[in-house]
């Protein structure tokens, strides 16, 4: 192991020491923390209306069919989320979220989810994901990024690692571009390979898991997340890194851990019959 491994996970274990860790209500596993929720809803808000600012949004009033579609879906996902939260008595941990959602013009296959529900969808996706059910799976996804707060809990691993654990607000404060960049990067604005690598391949199955349950409560067939997942396959082709220098599982093994938990999501969250 390098040094600089070695010595960033020393300063990681040393500050989970003293701050301790959160257990996250969705993913029930401790998980670090040295940014408040508010801290990340407050700056994903600036970073999200940025974003708008600098991309080709396409407005929800243009009759577009590409941003009707995004629209309702993540509706029904938003809803979904509130269900679930409510059947669990959690209603209160979706207090403060402001939810967003807004389709942007690119040909990137990409789509992520911001702390406080800030969702954007690229129209690069949509020739892959072709129906209602996969985009469903893939804004499930991620919004359970979100929800599950892997981004809040890479951010703290890039504050430790590229700032010695400093608050959000000074390291944004003594370095805003880098500060800035390492927020795009935890939220999928970009790539996080090293050190990061472990901690971002097991968000991915994760997000996987429960975005098919929001997915399922949402009316949406969850065996769509197989036939999208192989579209992407072919989408990607040998333009992909092999797994192990990158964020995201293979998309066979991603498959087969969808797999895994599929009978036992339709059996317990699929109802259609009760959309209608």
């Amino acid at each position: 192991m390098k040094k600089q491994s070695k010595s960033f996970f020393i300063t990681l274990a040393s500050i989970t020491l003293l701050i301790g860790c959160a257990t996250n209500t969705l993913t029930h596993r401790s998980e670090l923390s040295l940014v408040s929720d508010e801290e990340m809803m407050t700056t994903a808000a600036s970073q999200y209306k940025q974003f708008l600012s600098t991309n080709k949004v396409v407005s929800n009033n243009s009759g577009s069919k590409d941003a009707a579609m995004v629209g309702k879906v993540s509706n029904k996902i938003i809803a979904a989320v509130k269900q679930y939260y409510a059947d669990l008595g959690r209603s209160s941990e979706l207090d403060g979220y402001a939810w967003e959602v807004n389709t942007v013009v690119s040909n990137e296959a990409n789509a992520w989810c911001m702390p406080g529900g800030k969702i954007v969808v690229y129209t690069g996706l949509l020739p892959i994901t072709q129906n209602e059910a996969s985009l469903a799976v893939v804004i499930g996804h991620e919004v359970t990024h979100a929800l599950a707060k892997h981004g809040k809990e890479r951010m703290s691993q890039g504050l430790i690692q590229q700032f010695g654990g400093q608050v959000l607000t000074a390291a944004l404060a003594n370095k805003p571009t880098e500060t800035q960049q390492l927020f795009g990067t935890a939220f999928g604005l970009g790539t996080q390979y090293g050190i990061m690598l472990p901690f971002s391949r097991k968000d991915e199955y994760e997000a996987d898991r429960y975005g098919l349950v929001f997915t399922a409560l949402a009316g949406y067939d969850p065996h769509e997340a197989i036939n999208f997942w192989q579209r992407m396959e072919k989408f990607a082709g040998s333009q992909k890194p092999p797994e192990f220098v990158s964020t995201h599982p293979s998309d066979e093994n991603r498959i087969a851990q969808l797999q895994s938990v599929m009978d036992e999501t339709v059996a317990k969250y699929y109802h259609p019959q009760a959309q209608h």
